[in-house]
């Protein structure tokens, strides 16, 4: 059983040294509760990231309270989510304090630009990680998805319940064959 500083401190380092959101969090999250402490198996990670994308709030966040729930519970779950807002939130206050001041200083506008492309990348880089276990047939829903929410102007949300109902109506084909089949 992981002690419950440990969780905290590790969360706390991911949402202390991402910028950009929760999506170029996931990177950071992977590499520390898969690679490093070995507390989910990658497979459940996917899982993991899917549930925290379905419920309202960060991804991140989410994840995080995911992960610390299934290692100790709701005290894990809190402070997995502890570590990962804390920082954000000292930082945003302190910006909050100073910004105005601050904000047309030519050297802070061009520091916002020059972060905006790592963001990008941090964005990509855990896409193209997580796509490697895929089957090659959900490439394809993937493209479709793409084209009709940025081509054909649909709202995500009537492509991720269609998706949704999809998921659901395969998963139970193949329990109900798996089923025959024995």
């Amino acid at each position: 059983m992981q002690p419950l500083h440990t969780i905290f401190v590790s969360f706390f380092k991911i949402g202390a040294f991402t910028f950009g959101g929760g999506y170029a969090m996931i990177p950071l999250i992977e590499r520390e509760v898969i690679d490093r402490h070995a507390w989910v198996e990658r497979r459940e990670f996917l899982d993991l990231l899917t549930l925290a994308q379905s419920v309202p709030g960060p991804i991140a966040v989410n994840t995080a309270v995911f992960v610390g729930y299934r290692m100790r519970g709701l005290r894990g779950a809190a402070a997995a989510l502890l570590g990962t807002v804390l920082p954000s939130f000292a930082i945003i206050l302190l910006i909050a304090l100073f910004f105005a001041g601050i904000r047309q200083n030519p050297v802070v506008d061009a520091a916002f630009k020059g972060m905006r492309p790592a963001v990008v990348a941090l964005i990509i880089g855990p896409v193209v990680s997580l796509a490697r276990g895929m089957h090659r047939a959900l490439y394809a829903v993937i493209a479709a998805a793409a084209l009709v929410i940025w081509g054909l102007g649909w709202s995500p949300v009537y492509v991720l319940a269609g998706a949704a109902a999809a998921g659901i109506v395969w998963e139970l084909a193949v329990a109900r064959r798996k089923g025959g089949a024995a």
